[in-house]
């Protein structure tokens, strides 16, 4: 029988569960403080890495300066040849 992967997580969380229930208030407290501030760190990492795969820039030009550069710096060496 193949177990799902909900089912699996659930089983750790509550393995994990168990083994906190006897911690103090405080260090339950640390506990969550550090889970919270693990998961933002994962959060921040995910979208830098979304950024740097799609060659995100940052620049002061408006969208219309960009795109009036691109089409200045356009060339056209087609030569059209008669038969």
């Amino acid at each position: 029988m193949i177990m799902g992967t909900a089912y699996v997580n659930s089983t750790i969380i509550e393995g994990y569960l168990g083994l906190l229930e006897n911690l103090s208030p405080s260090s339950k407290l640390d506990l969550i403080s550090r889970l919270s501030a693990s998961v933002k760190s994962d959060i921040t990492e995910k979208q830098s890495s979304f950024q740097r795969a799609f060659g995100a820039f940052e620049t002061d030009k408006s969208a219309e300066e960009i795109i009036d550069e691109i089409r200045s710096s356009r060339t056209f060496t087609r030569q059209i040849e008669e038969f």
